[in-house]
């Protein structure tokens, strides 16, 4: 086949979406297809909308995959002549997510024009599958395939999690781009209401935090998590990494007792998988598919947004109670070892792709 794929920016870029994007790259070229990357350039939703002016689709395709990220600047070319089928890679609609109902009311006009414009979908998760039916009139060849979440191998055993789960102090991870739909704000607020009561005192139960993510992606938002860490006096206990891959990831994957990922929404949430494959049990939200992920109570916890006091509570219940979080751990790993490999799943987009032409 050959196919065309519409990203903002680099293919290259630290994110579970682009993950995505990029390891289906991979598998659909090492399956002899060629795939062209079409990049528009990053910049706000508004001008995302000027692209509506001069963009026009690529001649020459067997099919063409938008990340759906990019629906502001495809609805003109989507609506204009094409030879080939146009299939939309939905991670999560911008309208899905947490922010005042006059600006999401504004963006569910612009998306429900971009997915009536679309012949098929790749949905990431039945969360995602059933926010985009209900947009549409009729329904449309679709398939959820789940993404890649087996990256880093088996990494480590069930003794070994069990063994990790005695040490001191108690090491909490957040992973994710340093941006308010992430609720690292709710993480260290939660960490504040500890800190205040003495948790990090407490050296038996005392804690660390590692955050990993960009810092550049909403600078603005950064530098209030920064003055949030100042001023309840956490700068001690927690530690901004920026973006890591591979090997240093590894090694912070393999340290921690706990994922924390507070978003106010997630389309799937890789990253609650990722962590679970090194038993670490997920913290994540009701908002979103963070539950298709995470059994409370068994391999994890959900709170509502933004939840400080909930989230409080279960950490210290799992800092003091380390057969709860032994338990946990190894929960996490037996849920992470039942997803379908990505192999088997890009394996079944592929079909999908050649069954639209």
């Amino acid at each position: 086949m050959n196919i065309g794929l519409v990203i903002y920016g680099s293919l290259s870029t630290l994110s579970g979406g682009y993950l995505y994007d990029r390891k289906l790259t991979e598998h659909l070229r090492g399956h002899g297809d060629t795939v062209e990357i079409i990049s528009l350039p990053w910049r706000n939703y508004a001008l995302h909308l000027t692209d509506n002016l001069c963009f026009r689709l690529p001649p020459d395709l067997d099919i063409l995959i938008q990340d759906e990220l990019n629906h502001p600047s495809l609805i003109a070319a989507n609506a204009g002549k094409h030879d080939y089928p146009v299939v939309s890679l939905v991670h999560h609609l911008r309208s899905s997510e947490f922010r005042p109902a006059w600006q999401n009311f504004f963006y569910r006009v612009v998306e429900k024009k971009y997915l009536q414009s679309i012949d098929g979908f790749i949905f990431n998760s039945q969360t995602t599958k059933s926010a985009v039916n209900g947009f549409m009139v009729n329904e449309k060849k679709s398939i959820v395939a789940y993404p890649p979440t087996n990256r880093f191998g088996e990494a480590i055993t069930a003794n070994e999690i069990i063994k990790r789960t005695k040490n001191s102090p108690f090491r909490i991870l957040f992973l994710g781009n340093v941006i308010e739909r992430k609720g690292l704000h709710t993480l260290l607020n939660a960490l504040s209401i500890l800190h205040s009561f003495g948790f990090a005192q407490d050296k038996p139960s005392s804690f660390i935090l590692d955050i990993v993510g960009s810092l550049k992606s909403d600078p603005e938002y950064s530098k209030r998590i920064q003055k949030l860490i100042e001023s309840n006096g956490l700068s001690s206990f927690v530690f901004l990494h920026d973006s890591l891959n591979n090997q240093p990831l590894i090694e912070l994957f393999k340290q921690s007792h706990v994922l924390v990922v507070p978003s106010s929404y997630e389309g799937f949430g890789i990253v609650y998988l990722e962590g679970m494959g090194f038993g670490l049990p997920a913290i994540g939200t009701t908002a979103g598919a963070a539950s298709e992920i995470i059994t409370h109570g068994q391999n994890g916890f959900l709170i509502r947004p933004n939840d400080a006091e909930a989230l409080a509570e279960y950490l210290s219940g799992l800092a003091a109670d380390r057969n709860l979080l032994a338990k946990l751990s190894v929960n996490a790993l037996n849920r992470f070892q039942q997803q379908p490999k990505w192999e088997q799943t890009a394996g079944r987009i592929r079909s999908f792709l050649l069954s639209m032409i």
